[in-house]
């Protein structure tokens, strides 16, 4: 048996702690309570998340969506940034599912899964169903719902494959004409194939002599080569800005991905010269930093800065770190500093000032026990359609 089996079967079989009923059901309560004032205060904070992401106020310390801001600031997953973000643009269309948000009579839990298929046409049902059911009750019908949706998607596509269809023929002055019906996936194929097909004979076309090739050879010089403990470059000098692949493989190991603080890309990276190439920086490893695409542009184009001080210190940190600055030069921080959270009190009185009553039974769901049927559930969704 391992530790977790162990630590499980121990949490299983341990005595209960002793707790009269009166004390129980005092417990009970507040949880019940404490969580629909928790269901209601999330869906403000979905109105707050909305309307920060529409006014595009995330775009400040030049982050790449409201999802990678929610991350940075406070403390999300990037998947579970991503969901709030979405859940909060999908209420805006779905009233009766907002309305009984607000109020904290259904969670976020139902709503996150609700949102993912629900409409005008069938929010009421499906509010049936997060009311009078569990989660799960709510997390199968949508899984059901979508799988549906798959099938019928899966048919169409295979009705398209049948269709599809190619003819050509040798013109009377040879030349090739072609015509063809193809599903969109093997149709951007073929343009793909055919524009590479175009490039090359560009290229074949262009006149770049030889000569010149061979004379830009012999006019080499001496480049200043700083290896590691297997031969591997870490610094070329001043001798040319291409990164070598050595010096690539390094700084990726170094930085994990784009450097720019609250961005947590790590594929489509660049390496990006502090001290710019053109202004005397060598390409060594103290000169480089990654960054992705969106940032090593904001940063030369669109006014950030990024610098490494040469005296060692920057705002108390030690020696080789960088920091970033905005367009109007102020310092941009790692992460986030830690702020108060607020309590249960501020929580609830802040629900009271909106006018949202709780009680212990506000968020109670009403399942009796009965078995869902999820047959009918289906027909019911579909014809809603």
């Amino acid at each position: 048996m391992n530790t977790a089996t162990l630590a499980a079967s121990r949490s299983e079989f341990s005595p209960p702690v002793p707790c009269s009923p009166e004390h129980r059901l005092h417990l009970e309560i507040q949880i019940t309570d404490l969580s629909a004032h928790i269901h209601a205060a999330t869906y403000r904070l979905l109105e707050l998340i909305r309307e920060y992401d529409d006014s595009h106020g995330w775009t400040g310390p030049g982050l790449n969506t409201c999802a990678h801001w929610l991350n940075w600031k406070c403390g999300l997953s990037l998947g579970a940034a991503r969901e709030k973000v979405r859940v909060a643009h999908a209420l805006k269309d779905l009233p009766m599912i907002s309305k009984l948000f607000r109020l904290g009579e259904v969670s976020y839990s139902k709503v996150r899964a609700m949102t993912r298929v629900a409409t005008a046409e069938n929010e009421e049902f499906l509010l049936q169903i997060a009311r009078y059911g569990t989660a799960t009750h709510v997390e199968r019908v949508v899984r059901n719902y979508r799988k549906v949706k798959r099938i019928e998607a899966l048919q169409h596509d295979n009705e398209r494959h049948a269709l599809r269809k190619l003819y050509w023929y040798t013109d009377d002055d040879g030349c090739l004409v072609l015509k063809g019906r193809f599903p969109p996936e093997m149709g951007m194929k073929i343009v793909r194939t055919l524009e590479c097909a175009m490039d090359e004979i560009y290229e074949e076309l262009k006149d770049v002599p030889a000569g010149t090739s061979r004379r830009l050879a012999c006019d080499a010089g001496v480049v200043n080569w700083l290896e590691n403990n297997k031969g591997e470059p870490l610094s070329i000098g001043r001798k040319t800005r291409s990164i070598p692949p050595a010096i690539r493989r390094a700084l990726k190991r170094r930085d994990h991905g784009c450097r720019f603080p609250g961005c947590s890309c790590s594929r489509f990276v660049d390496a990006h010269h502090i001290t710019h190439w053109a202004d005397g920086g060598e390409t060594s490893m103290d000169n480089l930093v990654l960054l992705c695409r969106r940032h090593h542009r904001l940063v030369h184009e669109g006014g950030f800065g990024l610098h490494k001080h040469a005296n060692g210190q920057v705002d108390g940190q030690a020696d080789g770190k960088i920091y970033f600055t905005d367009p109007q030069g102020r310092h941009l921080p790692q992460a986030c500093k830690p702020r108060s959270r607020g309590n249960v009190f501020a929580l609830t009185s802040d629900n009271d000032r909106r006018g949202v009553q709780i009680t212990a039974k506000t968020g109670e769901c009403l399942w009796d026990g009965q078995a869902m049927d999820d047959n009918d559930a289906m027909t019911c969704m579909l014809q809603l359609e």
